[in-house]
């Protein structure tokens, strides 16, 4: 059975002049709202062509339909700069919005809590580790899951594991060409410096085995570890080590599933959808374990994910509302807000 939802536009009529101002003409940094909202459109749409998932076509219709923005001053440079206030999230797992917003936050909360944990452990060093496993039929991928977090718990026991202080872990899903599914964790761990150059050195020859042998599995999985190094020292050695942390964080929180991949075979995807139902595709352990605070998300936390949440705010709000059939945010003066000294 097909279901559709009804596409329902506004009549946008507002004489003002705003009204044919789009977000990006406003604020050319906020271009993503664009792009993550289309795709959100289109995996609407495989939702509501399945009767099982027409609930999730239902709220992905509602996901920020209307942004609302403030003026707030830059903290570094004093310009003012465009910031979400206000919006509505679906906060269904798949959403291309959500999800964006999502690692947005946790990268924001990784950032916030970086210079302490720096402060806190000065001589640790840092490697990105990503373990993979051969491809899996997409209706194995929840057992293929359950098989790698077992592994993982072996994994974290093993002596060559041990003197890690920290680690972040995330579970990325791709689509394979023969239309396998390719789990894999990205995996940032906080190390002493013995595991860089020194007595705790692993080879990335023994990661391969201690993986395999943790898998239990009777080929050899592909496994890559890169050390993180500063990018940029002549910005000075310090500065430049905290920001390839950050970028390192950064690639580790990425999207759990590529938006691409979920519009791409319909029918992969809806299978994708019932396999990870309820499974957690990112955890933390040892001195990174409350560096994300992944259990506790709130919309606020999602409208607030890249931005300054302590910057002076007026009251006074900007309006966009999203036009489906011309993909793009526009001007939306109907619902602006004025600073609320002026509100009677």
């Amino acid at each position: 059975m097909t279901c559709s939802l009804a596409v329902i536009e506004d009549d946008f009529t507002d004489s003002s002049k705003n009204c044919n101002s789009y977000l990006t003409d406003y604020s050319p940094k906020d271009a993503p709202w664009d792009v993550h909202r289309s795709e959100a459109q289109l995996v609407e749409r495989i939702y509501a062509d399945s009767l099982e998932f027409i609930r999730y076509a239902e709220r992905m219709h509602e996901c920020s339909e209307l942004l609302l923005f403030a003026e707030i001053p830059d903290p570094e440079t004093g310009e003012l700069a465009f910031r979400l206030r206000e919006a509505h999230f679906c906060r269904v797992r798949h959403c291309p919005v959500c999800q964006w917003r999502r690692s947005l936050m946790w990268y924001a909360r990784f950032q916030k809590a970086l210079p302490e944990i720096l402060r806190s452990y000065p001589t640790a060093r840092w490697i990105f580790l990503t373990l993979t496993v051969r491809n899996c039929s997409i209706k194995e991928l929840r057992q293929t899951l359950s098989d790698m977090n077992r592994a993982w718990g072996r994994l974290v026991k093993r002596s060559e594991f041990r003197p890690v202080l920290g680690w972040i872990r995330t579970t990325e899903v791709t689509k394979g060409k023969d239309g396998s599914a390719h789990p894999h964790f990205h995996t940032l761990l906080m190390v002493p410096h013995s595991m860089v150059s020194g007595k705790h050195y692993v080879k990335q020859a023994r990661w391969v085995e201690v993986w395999k042998e943790c898998l239990r599995v009777d080929y050899t999985p592909v496994v890559d570890i890169r050390v993180v190094r500063s990018k940029r020292p002549s910005e000075g050695e310090n500065d430049s080590y905290i920001g390839a942390v950050a970028d390192a964080a950064k690639e580790t929180l990425k999207y759990a599933v590529k938006p691409a991949d979920m519009f791409d075979d319909p029918e992969w995807f809806l299978e994708l959808t019932r396999q990870v139902h309820n499974l957690r595709f990112i955890a933390t352990g040892g001195a990174l374990k409350d560096a994300l605070r992944e259990d506790e998300e709130t919309e606020e936390d999602l409208i607030l994910a890249d931005d300054h949440a302590d910057a002076p705010d007026d009251g006074s709000r900007i309006a966009f509302n999203w036009r489906r059939h011309e993909r793009r945010y526009r001007r939306y003066p109907k619902a602006d807000k004025k600073p609320a000294s002026n509100k009677t």
